[in-house]
Formats: C-alpha cells, sequence, structure tokens
C-alpha cells in the first residue's frame, strides 16, 4: 500500500470500499514498522541482542513496591461518570455519556458491582474491547492514506473502567516518581509551554555561554500505534504492576477489535468495515492509552542524559547537544542520535528519518555547521527553520532571542 493514493469520492460503494481500506491501512501499518524495526536494530553488546528490560534496568536501579487495583465505592463511579464530557457521539454500542449521565441513578449499583469484579478476576469485559475508528486528517495530500491518523471511538462504559484505572496508575506513578523529568506530554502541571520554555531556555543559556548548541528534531513513526503489548506489560511489571491488577491489563489488550465508519457526504448515512483484529498499540482516543504511552517510553531520555538534553512531550522527541567546541559538538551529536535510535528500534519504535531534522543554533553573524551523521544509510536534513509543538523555530539568534512564530494548526 505504499504510496498508493484513494480519492474519496461521495458514492455509496466508494465509501464502504474506503472504509475497508482505511481499517486494514490502520491495522497492517504496525505490523510492518514492527518488522523493520527487528531487522535493523543494531543494539547488540558482547554478542547479544538488548532487550527493552535491559534498558529499563539500566535506567532504574530500584525495585518499585507493588500497585493492584483498590475497589471502587458508589461515590467514586458516580464522580467519574459526571466528569466524563457530555456527548452525544457513541461506540458501536449506542451508548453515549450523554445518556449514561441520565440513567446513572438507575446504574450506579450494578455498575460498581462490575467494575470490581473485574478488577478482583483481572479481566476487561470482552464487550469494551470494541472500538471504532474515525480517520482524522494530519496534513499533506487529502487523497494519501498515510496522511490520516485513527481516532478510537469507544462504549462508555469502556471510558468508565479506563478513568478509575488511569486515576490509581497515574498516582502511583506521581507517588514514585516514576515518570522522568524530561516528559512534558499527558501530565497535570506539565503543558506544552513548559516543554518550549525548557528548549528555548537550555539554547539560550548555552549561547549566553558561548557554547556549541544545536537540536535533533525525531519525528517518530506512528508510535502510539506501534506499541508492543507484550514489552509494554513487562515494563508495568517493572514498575510495580502485579498479581490481578497486571491479569488485568493482559486482558485489556488481549482480543480487542475495531472497525472504521464513515459517513457518506450525499445522504449522511454512515458506513462500517468488518471488525479487524488489533494486536499492537494503544487506542487514539482513550483514557488510558496516553499514560501507557508514557510508561511505555519512560526511560527513552536516560540513554542519552550524559551526554545530550532531551525534551520530550509525548511521542515529540527533541535532543539538544551541547558541546565547547564543534568537534566534540558533531560526535555528541552522531552518538545522542545512534543511541536514541537503538533504543526505538529494541522497542519496536522507529524514526521517520525524512521527517527529523537537525539545526544549529547560531548568532546571526556565525558561521552554521551541519550534522554529519547518517543512519540506514539516510542522512539527517540540517534545516533553519522547524515545528516545535505548536510553535516555529529559528536557528538564528537575534540579540538574545531566538525568533518563533506560533504555528496556525
Amino acid at each position: 500500500m505504499k504510496d498508493k493514493k484513494y480519492k474519496l469520492r461521495n458514492g455509496e460503494n466508494l465509501v464502504n470500499d474506503y472504509a475497508e481500506i482505511f481499517n486494514q491501512h490502520f491495522s497492517t501499518i504496525t505490523k510492518t514498522n514492527t518488522i523493520k524495526n527487528i531487522y535493523n536494530t543494531s543494539s547488540v553488546k558482547n554478542n547479544y541482542k538488548i532487550s527493552p528490560m535491559h534498558y529499563l534496568h539500566q535506567s532504574f536501579n530500584c525495585i518499585f513496591p507493588s500497585f493492584k487495583l483498590m475497589p471502587l465505592s458508589t461515590k467514586d463511579v458516580g464522580d467519574i461518570i459526571k466528569s466524563l464530557n457530555t456527548k452525544n457521539s457513541h461506540g458501536y454500542d449506542e451508548i453515549s455519556t450523554k445518556l449514561l449521565k441520565l440513567i446513572l441513578p438507575f446504574i450506579l449499583s450494578p455498575l460498581t458491582h462490575i467494575c470490581n469484579k473485574s478488577f478482583s478476576l483481572g479481566i476487561f469485559p470482552d464487550r469494551l474491547k470494541y472500538s471504532e475508528i474515525k480517520p482524522l486528517f494530519k496534513k499533506g495530500d487529502t487523497l494519501n492514506i498515510s496522511n490520516y491518523r485513527p481516532i478510537s471511538i469507544l462504549t462508555s462504559f469502556s471510558k468508565v473502567l479506563e478513568k478509575a484505572v488511569y486515576t490509581q496508575l497515574y498516582e502511583h506513578c506521581n507517588k514514585l516518581n516514576i515518570l522522568v523529568d524530561e516528559q512534558f506530554g499527558f501530565r497535570n502541571k506539565f503543558a506544552t509551554t513548559d516543554a518550549i520554555f525548557k528548549l528555548i531556555n537550555e539554547t539560550q543559556s548555552a549561547l549566553n555561554e558561548k557554547i556549541t548548541v544545536g537540536g535533533i528534531f525525531c519525528d517518530l513513526e506512528k508510535a502510539f500505534d506501534s506499541i508492543h503489548h507484550d514489552t509494554l506489560i513487562s515494563k508495568l511489571d517493572f514498575y510495580g504492576v502485579k498479581g490481578k491488577t497486571l491479569l488485568w491489563f493482559k486482558s485489556y489488550f488481549r482480543n480487542r477489535y475495531q472497525r472504521v465508519t464513515l459517513t457518506s457526504n450525499v445522504n449522511g448515512q454512515k458506513y462500517n468495515s468488518t471488525w479487524k483484529r488489533i494486536t499492537q498499540g494503544v487506542p487514539q482516543g482513550s483514557i488510558l492509552g496516553p499514560l501507557l504511552f508514557l510508561i511505555y517510553i519512560n526511560n527513552l531520555p536516560k540513554t542519552v542524559n550524559d551526554i545530550a538534553k532531551p525534551v520530550l512531550f509525548a511521542d515529540d522527541t527533541t535532543i539538544l547537544i551541547t558541546s565547547s567546541n564543534k568537534s566534540d559538538s558533531d560526535l555528541k551529536a552522531t552518538t545522542a542520535f545512534n543511541l536514541v535510535n537503538e533504543w526505538l528500534n529494541t522497542n519496536f519504535l522507529h524514526i521517520n528519518l525524512s521527517k527529523t531534522h537537525f539545526m544549529q543554533f547560531t548568532r546571526s553573524n556565525k558561521h552554521k555547521s551541519y550534522l554529519p551523521t547518517t543512519h540506514l544509510n539516510k542522512q539527517i536534513q540540517s534545516v533553519s527553520n522547524t515545528k516545535f509543538l505548536v510553535i516555529f523555530i529559528n536557528d538564528t539568534i537575534i540579540g538574545k532571542t531566538i525568533l518563533i512564530t506560533f504555528s496556525q494548526n
């Protein structure tokens, strides 16, 4: 399906066909990336391949206390349902959060019992593992199917269970300071502006001290969809998730299914693809997905902290390299980028080299240098400006200010 384009017309048969095409694309692209990473990985030392858990044990020299899901009260479940956004949209079961709130007094007690039974048995109900996918256009050519990402529309009951688990797991991570400081995405009291400030402040501080500074702006390809379930389960176990709670997460990922839903512009009718089983990734649009992704990628910054300063916002990964001279800076940049690639390949993730850039920050009267490194026979493109989260950033410093403009997207 590479480089193939599909024109989304309004004919009923075509809309139905495109639902199948999208579903086939979304359900197979991560398998291709996993095969790529298995064959391209260079993470081999002392004649054996490094595993994801090897990296994790190197990053955290400690044993984390056990975590298990605690029972919910009817008040807990009621508060969760009230906190959900009130919407008419719904999953395949046609029960919206708006309807869920209307019938809350009648279902609160049995729903609390079901949630607690789920926790005590370590089983996520099969009926809640079906998600409808809405293709969301990102940017580029609207006719290219690769420029769409899948957004999962889950059942409302699934959101209740996920929110309960999210709250307890996030509290566990915060209490033990599990999530690294370099990660700014999907966290309370961390914001896009904090990540931007970190990048700009580190860059300006280096230049003020007349230190060479450059940044590698990495583009991770289909990161959320490429999460390897067995690896994620092993990492949850490492961070203290044990017993029936670990079984619950295994059950959460087992036998998940999705279908793509498209709506005709002619008659407003919805067309569904067939159901396809999902064996990788965390659902985009879910409540638990972002936190599970942070846990999965959590120790990536620790692989390069000794030679670089990573700034992460979810999967947006930027590596700042500072040094007293250019030759040492080039060596550090090459080393750091190779280390990041090794970690990603070992963890079944993949960098899109064509969208990964290097930028050398400099005073306006300084000579610009370029990163002399390649990976998989492809050279990283050097640029004079690039997008970082919601801003466009320039490589030239005028006075003491980095030139930035805000993105319209």
